[in-house]
């Protein structure tokens, strides 16, 4: 079931509160993603209610749909929370998103067509084109390039799980992102490698190539955690 599919299912056929869910989602999901919402905050309705405008439920339905997300955390009759973050946390999400990755990136490749190049391309491009300085839509794009890696895996649980732990990791590469060590990587680079090696059929070297895109992350974000979390 798509995520509109549940907010529908959560708030009844009113198409009013439908929509205020959907966009309570989107937002709270935004803010936590790229830490508006620290780690570990304590998610008060009324405060989030009038920071967005909007009424009680859509809030509270919107934290339950995040809570299923693993972006929210329900505590036992104490509201919601931001999940924490810490080092093993993140060495967890990124051991098991090679995992996962690797797995649908060699079963996209195995079944490649010409839709599937091209869709791959297409969201290069556009990644490559939008300035990294407007964050928000950088974003979007740098994550319709690395679902379009694993789309033609041919397995919707398989990708509804990739999609999760991307946005998991979003949180973590977020603290990254105005750290000179990371900014100094040729990340456009290490992209536009990863995608050469799948078009052309290279199963081996573009798994090589995205695990080792991500390690990298992973090794500079590890070391930035020492000391912070549990």
């Amino acid at each position: 079931m798509s995520r509109d599919e549940q907010t529908s299912a959560t708030s009844g056929s009113s198409e009013t509160p439908t929509s205020a869910t959907q966009m309570a989602y989107r937002a709270l999901r935004r803010m936590i993603l790229i830490g508006d919402l620290a780690p570990g905050e304590k998610l008060k309705i009324d405060a989030l209610r009038k920071r967005l405008d909007t009424g009680a439920s859509p809030v509270r339905e919107a934290l339950s749909l995040l809570t299923s997300d693993q972006l929210v955390e329900r505590l036992d009759q104490r509201g919601f929370r931001t999940p924490e973050v810490s080092r093993e946390n993140f060495e967890e999400i990124l051991r098991l998103r090679c995992s996962l990755e690797d797995m649908a990136l060699r079963e996209s490749i195995a079944r490649s067509d010409q839709a599937w190049e091209e869709q791959l391309v297409l969201t290069h491009h556009r990644m490559i084109r939008e300035p990294r300085d407007n964050t928000e839509l950088f974003e979007d794009r740098h994550k319709e390039f690395h679902m379009a890696l694993l789309a033609n895996c041919a397995s919707p649980v398989l990708l509804r799980f990739c999609n999760q732990l991307y946005d998991l990791n979003i949180r973590y590469r977020y603290l990254a992102g105005n750290a000179m060590g990371y900014q100094t990587r040729d990340i456009g680079a290490e992209h536009t490698a990863i995608m050469e090696a799948a078009i052309e059929g290279n199963t081996d070297l573009a798994s090589e190539r995205l695990i080792s895109h991500y390690q990298q992350t992973g090794t500079f974000l590890s070391g930035l955690l020492d000391g912070k979390g549990d």
